[in-house]
C-alpha cells in the first residue's frame, strides 16, 4: 500500500514497484532453473510483461511534460490529475479556465462561463469595471478632502454634504451633479467602447486580449512578453481589489453616516 498525492510521489511509488517487480522476476527465473514443472503462461514472461507495462508508465519524460503542464498558476493541488481552484479550495475547476489569462485563478463558483465566448466577455467587462473602481478608489476620499476648498476657491456650490459624504446612490446627492458632466461622462464612455469594440473585432489585431485598447501614452507597457504579462497581472489584482475598496467606501459611509476620510481623519 503506497500514500500517493503528488506527481513526484507517483513517480518515486511506480519506481519502487519496479525494482519490487525485477527482484521478484529474479527470484522467478532462479525457481524455475530448479523445477521440472511451469504454468501454462510462465512466470518470469508474465512478471517481465508486467515491468514492461510499468516503465511505460514511468517514462520520465512523460511525467516532466504533465508536470510542468499541472503547474500553472491557478492549481493549487493536484489528485490524481484533477485541477482545484486556488481561490476556493475544493472546487473542481471549469475546463475553459485554462491559465491563459492573467490572474486566472478558475473563481467561477456560480458556473457563468459556459463557452470560451463567454469568458472573454466576462473578462472584458472585469477589467473596465476595475479601471473605472481604481479611480473611483482615489478620487471618492480626494473629493471628500478637497470638494469644499476647490468649491470655495472657484466659487461653486459643496457637491459633499454636511458630515462631508460624497454623493452616491445610497448617499443621496446625485441631483447635485451638473447635467454637462453626466454628458461628458456618457460621451467618453461611448468613444472608449468604441474604440474597445473595433481593437476587440480587428482581424489585424491577432495579439488582442481583453481591455487592449492601445492606450499608452507614457508608452509604460512593456515590451517583452514576461513583463506584458506581469503588467496585466498587476492591473487586474489592483482592479479587483480596487472594485471591493469602492463597495467598502458606499457600505462604510451608509453605515456610519460619515465620510471615508472624516473616519480616518476626524478633524476634516
Amino acid at each position: 500500500a503506497f500514500s500517493i498525492t503528488t506527481l513526484e510521489e507517483l513517480s518515486q511509488t511506480m519506481k519502487q514497484v519496479s525494482t519490487i517487480l525485477t527482484l521478484a522476476s529474479s527470484l522467478a527465473g532462479v525457481s524455475t532453473a530448479f523445477t521440472t514443472t511451469s504454468f501454462p503462461i510462465s512466470t518470469k514472461s508474465s512478471v517481465d510483461a508486467a515491468i514492461h507495462m510499468t516503465s511505460t508508465l514511468i517514462d520520465e519524460n512523460e511525467f516532466d511534460d504533465d508536470r510542468e503542464k499541472l503547474n500553472t498558476e491557478f492549481v493549487s493541488q493536484i489528485d490524481w490529475g484533477r485541477k482545484y481552484s486556488k481561490a476556493i479550495p475544493g472546487l473542481e475547476i471549469n475546463p475553459i479556465f485554462d491559465g491563459s489569462m492573467a490572474g486566472d485563478v478558475g473563481f467561477d463558483p456560480l458556473g457563468f462561463v459556459k463557452t470560451k465566448e463567454d469568458l472573454m466577455r466576462l473578462r472584458e467587462a472585469e477589467v473596465k469595471h476595475g479601471r473605472l473602481a481604481m479611480l473611483a478608489a482615489a478620487g471618492w476620499p480626494v473629493s471628500e478632502l478637497f470638494d469644499r476648498k476647490i468649491a470655495s476657491l472657484l466659487g461653486l456650490p459643496e457637491i459633499v454634504d454636511f458630515t462631508n459624504r460624497a454623493p452616491s446612490l445610497l448617499n443621496g446627492g446625485l441631483e447635485k451633479i451638473s447635467l454637462a458632466y453626466w454628458a461628458s461622462v456618457f460621451a467618453i464612455g461611448a468613444v472608449v467602447e468604441y474604440q474597445n469594440n473595433k481593437a476587440a473585432n480587428s482581424k489585424d489585431n491577432e495579439g488582442y486580449f481583453p481591455g487592449n485598447i492601445g492606450f499608452d501614452p507614457l508608452n509604460l507597457y512593456p515590451k517583452d512578453p514576461e513583463g506584458q504579462k506581469d503588467a496585466q497581472l498587476k492591473e487586474i489584482k489592483n482592479g479587483r481589489l480596487a472594485m471591493i475598496a469602492v463597495l467598502a467606501y458606499t457600505a462604510q459611509e451608509f453605515v456610519s453616516q460619515t465620510g471615508v476620510i472624516g473616519d480616518v481623519i476626524p478633524s476634516v
